[in-house]
């Protein structure tokens, strides 16, 4: 039998990829007054991703719901850090774009196995 850790490993895995970056993007733009939206939103996702994890360790009813909302999470991040040229900021934006696409796998078949 599969434990819900190992059947979302690699998806836990990348969201723990995507609270790194948020984190450090967050942490570089704090004290810039021109990137308090961008700092904000870093923290933002990286909270939400890291909730995400948690609920797929433990096998959550609210995996596929959270999953969904995350990725819109993800994609509002992104498209702000892609606003700006610093290496942090679009290596964030590549960590939720990935983080996004794989939040809506995870959705699509927890619905798709309940």
């Amino acid at each position: 039998m599969l434990l819900n850790h190992e059947k979302y490993q690699s998806s836990f895995d990348e969201a723990m990829a995507c609270v790194v970056e948020c984190e450090h993007c967050a942490e570089a733009c704090m004290g810039q007054a021109e990137m308090v939206k961008c700092a904000r939103m870093c923290l933002d996702t990286g909270d939400s991703c890291r909730t995400l994890a948690t609920f797929m360790v433990r096998g959550s009813y609210f995996i596929a719901p959270l999953a969904n909302a995350c990725a819109e999470i993800c994609e509002a991040c992104a498209t702000e850090c892609e606003k700006h040229d610093m290496e942090h900021c679009q290596k964030c934006a590549q960590a939720c774009r990935t983080a996004a696409n794989t939040y809506r796998r995870i959705a699509n078949t927890a619905v798709a196995t309940k």
